[in-house]
């Protein structure tokens, strides 16, 4: 029986060369949603609006973390290969 489904259509990865830029960018959103929130929630509880406050602080802060990311993260890699085995 043949499956007449069609298939998804499939993302194509970027190359190698993209993922200096891709993996700080990843990070840099995932830290600064994670930190704003609970720094927000610290901040003023759960008060009504506090989704718009935390969404505020995300982004004012990804603004400054993606860019710092980008230019620690040589620096970092190079204290991290200092410190632990390399196989």
């Amino acid at each position: 029986m043949e499956n007449s489904a069609t298939p998804a259509p499939r993302w194509s990865k970027l190359p190698a060369r993209y993922a200096a830029v891709v993996l700080p960018l990843f990070l840099s959103c995932i830290m600064t949603f994670l930190i704003s929130g609970i720094s927000t929630l610290r901040g003023v509880g759960l008060a009504p609006g506090v989704l718009q406050l935390w969404l505020g602080s995300w982004g004012i802060s990804w603004l400054f973390a993606f860019p710092v990311l980008l230019a620690v993260l040589p620096l970092v890699r190079r204290l991290t290969a200092a410190v632990v085995e390399m196989p």
